[in-house]
């Protein structure tokens, strides 16, 4: 009964008009960030924080959740129209997003990503309502150990990115963990590998290479190829085309599962929704009956990571509201709009204002309803920008990667990192090196240095296995490297 009385209290604080307002503007324009390559979630909270200023707290919280939620969304668009993720949860879901669209099935893929970031946004939201205060303290209870043991877990998902040549995908993801350890020692106080660079002292500005790898990467590519600019294969997209509910029915355990999984990654603090969806797409692939068609336009393929990056919003909310620690970048930005409105984030917010704390729950839950909405209107839209001539999109796309790598840090060096990333990505696709493994290194890579590190200084190896959280996960890690293999081995016997 606490937790009903909590909701109608909630209920109470957010059905007014100027709540509802900042909802519906606040998704709209999170979509409009998660479009924009180089404006990341985190990005678009902080731009939206001095709107707050003179709004009330249930208002001004309202107005950034939305954005914070449906921007992860807008990620995807991008990523499945021109291959160039929005934001870094994105990534995973240009493997099969943009295979599908150059096979003229872009709505397909959209449909997809719309449906499973709104069923993942929803599942996040209710575990967030009835479990989020144990979920924090399974969340605190992680150290260095299992923090490390996370990363490893996520290193095993390159087996499942690597395609037919595993060993093309260890190189790959052996370049993103090079590249990481330019930059300041996790321990020691000097930069390293920075050739005296005082742009790389403090390492890689990460949505510049990750524009550059991705979007550049493909603009070069194509050029090379010889491709005519002004035809396009998703030209002859049928604008009448629409994705059966019937299949759209059969991917309701991958994104029921997918948010989960996204839900309990975004709990952990620093975890963040970019690990949670290779974790969800690899095991997405591990579980299919057809994992023959990932990487190829599966719309498990899209349905996992979409589901699972919109999971983790309500996840990496927990921490914040409960225990007054940050899940995510998003949240660290959320906590200086609390203390704007002089709110201290932790257990005692749910005991002083339960109604502004489920308030917060419920907008998030018509939020998701809302951007499920504004996408189906904007997919048409999409699907017209997709059907552009190569000749006017290249541009467009060239001139928003040098926009957006620019305004991280208003900085005309990230501008070169963008083009050196696109140029090893051009360098990689003519080799046939996947290349999503090397932003699995740029993600991880620091982590797992990190926490191994200061892992080793509190104790020795042998707790990495002694500790049930790091071991429960490294064990998990171990099947989900081996289990692709096994189930090839199984196959080709079952031929014979």
């Amino acid at each position: 009964m606490g937790i009903l009385n909590d909701l109608w209290l909630g209920l109470q604080e957010f059905g007014h008009f100027l709540p509802i307002l900042m909802m519906l503007i606040g998704v709209i324009v999170g979509i409009m960030v998660g479009v924009l390559p180089g404006l990341s979630p985190s990005i678009g909270v902080a731009l939206m924080l001095p709107v707050t200023y003179g709004l009330d707290p249930i208002s001004a919280l309202v107005l950034l959740v939305s954005v914070y939620l449906s921007s992860n969304y807008g990620g995807s668009i991008t990523a499945i129209a021109i291959n160039t993720p929005g934001t870094p949860g994105a990534v995973a879901t240009t493997f099969d997003g943009y295979e599908l669209t150059k096979q003229g099935k872009p709505l397909y893929a959209l449909m997809t990503s719309l449906t499973a970031s709104t069923m993942g946004g929803i599942i996040g939201t209710i575990i967030l309502i009835l479990f989020s205060v144990p979920l924090a303290w399974l969340a605190l209870s992680f150290e260095s150990y299992e923090y490390f043991a996370l990363g490893v877990f996520g290193l095993t998902i390159i087996s499942s990115l690597a395609g037919k040549s595993p060993l093309k995908g260890f190189i790959s993801s052996g370049i993103g963990l090079l590249l990481i350890t330019i930059g300041f020692d996790t321990q020691l106080p000097f930069s390293r590998f920075s050739m005296g660079i005082p742009d790389l002292a403090d390492g890689i500005t990460f949505i510049p290479a990750l524009i550059g790898l991705f979007a550049l990467g493909e603009i070069f590519y194509s050029i090379e190829k010889g491709e005519n600019l002004e035809s396009r294969k998703a030209a002859k997209v049928d604008l009448s085309q629409s994705l059966p509910l019937k299949e759209l029915l059969k991917l309701k355990y991958v994104m029921l599962k997918s948010s989960l999984i996204g839900t309990l990654v975004g709990c952990i603090p620093g975890a963040g929704g970019t690990i949670a969806t290779f974790i969800a797409y690899d095991n997405a692939k591990n579980s299919s009956k057809h994992p023959e068609e990932f990487g190829k336009g599966s719309l498990e393929g899209v349905a996992a990571p979409e589901a699972a990056n919109n999971g983790s919003v309500g996840g990496a909310l927990v921490p914040l509201l409960t225990l007054g620690i940050p899940g995510s970048a998003s949240t660290a930005v959320l906590i200086g709009a609390l203390m704007i409105h002089k709110l201290n984030p932790g257990p005692q917010l749910f005991d002083k204002e339960p109604g502004l704390v489920y308030g917060i729950f419920i907008s998030l839950f018509f939020a998701n309803i809302f951007m499920f909405f504004v996408g189906l209107m904007g997919n048409r839209l999409w699907i017209k920008i997709i059907a552009a001539p190569k000749s006017l999109l290249y541009p467009i796309i060239l001139a928003l990667s040098f926009i957006g790598s620019y305004f991280i840090q208003n900085s005309v060096f990230d501008v070169g990192i963008c083009i050196a990333f696109g140029i090893l990505g051009w360098i990689m696709k003519r080799g046939d090196f996947p290349t999503a493994p090397v932003i699995l290194g740029l993600i991880l890579g620091k982590m797992i240095e990190e926490n191994l590190r200061l892992s080793l200084l509190k104790g020795e190896w042998i707790d990495f296995f002694t500790r049930p959280g790091s071991l429960i996960i490294i064990i998990l890690a171990m099947v989900s490297f081996f289990l692709p293999y096994i189930k090839k081995r199984i196959s080709k016997v079952n031929i014979r």
